[in-house]
């Protein structure tokens, strides 16, 4: 029987009693979908499931977004997060591969940078270092919540631009080519997500909120980063240790989540993602007028 554990006071639960290479389901699919509707990250552990099982479990929570352009896995429903090369070997520390493994460790939620971002993401351990590469989520629901009302009202009805570009010259400056920014120009996302009576409102900002439309760019900054470091406080946050073969599931409409550090040099990391398309998008235009 699929037994529930919550793994931190405010969100993340962990799933167990359930085999994903079968696939649960349809009664047991429910009790994980109102699950994930409250916890927004889901840990299913001992998942040894291959690729085409986790595209099947995937698209139970909806339609998969296609790979971008420039991504390890560019054109299929896989997302590729690895460092390493076709014959097995850890590539070079200054390689494209790593440089964008690198870019992952800022707070992000997937496909911001889309005019309909992501809804949720799936990501397997197939390989994992001996020590450090865990996975941090924080909560944007618990810290909408207890923001102070003059950042509430500060955020009330604003957008922000989301800029894939700017986030990752923050890495390198010739990290994105040219096609990657034809293929996904800057956007326009709300900067508050109302996911209704039950749920309620969470902040949506990550590492590609690169400005504030309406504001001078120094003020729009100097927002952001301070409710970035309101929301990534110690207590909004559930850090995952990866465990071989573990799956987790997340809402990426209510939390932000990054990689952490591993000695990438030496040890391997081998991870395969899928993500599931958002419904729509977060403001009426979400496009930038050229």
């Amino acid at each position: 029987m699929v037994r529930i554990t919550p793994l931190h006071k405010l969100f993340a639960a962990e799933v167990t009693g359930l085999d994903l290479a079968s696939g649960p389901d349809d009664a047991t699919f429910e009790t994980i979908r109102r699950a994930f509707a409250t916890r927004s990250v889901l840990v299913f552990r001992d998942q040894d499931i291959d690729d085409e099982q986790q595209i099947r479990f995937s698209r139970r929570f909806g339609e998969l977004e296609t790979t971008k352009v420039g991504t390890s896995g560019a054109g299929s429903q896989l997302v590729i997060l690895s460092n390493l090369a076709p014959d097995g070997s850890i590539v070079p520390p200054t390689s494209r591969q790593m440089l964008n493994n690198r870019a992952n460790r800022f707070w992000h939620a997937d496909s911001s940078f889309k005019p309909v971002p992501a809804k949720a993401s799936m990501l397997s351990a197939r390989i994992i270092p001996s020590e450090g590469g865990d996975t941090q989520y924080c909560c944007m629901r618990a810290a909408y919540a207890e923001l102070p009302q003059r950042l509430k009202d500060a955020v009330e009805g604003r957008v922000a631009v989301h800029d894939y570009g700017w986030s990752r010259s923050k890495v390198d400056p010739d990290l994105v080519t040219e096609e990657e920014k034809r293929a996904v120009p800057p956007v326009r996302q709300a900067m508050v997500l109302d996911h209704g009576p039950e749920l309620g409102r969470s902040l949506y900002l990550g590492a590609h909120a690169a400005r504030v439309e309406g504001m001078d760019e120094a003020a729009g900054r100097a927002l952001i980063d301070e409710l970035m470091a309101f929301c990534t406080q110690e207590r909004f946050v559930y850090s995952h240790e990866w465990r071989p073969h573990d799956l987790v599931l997340w809402n990426n409409r209510a939390v932000l989540h990054r990689a952490t550090p591993f000695r990438g040099s030496d040890e391997a990391r081998h991870m395969v993602r899928t993500t599931i398309a958002g419904d729509g998008p977060t403001v009426e235009t979400p496009h930038i007028a050229a």
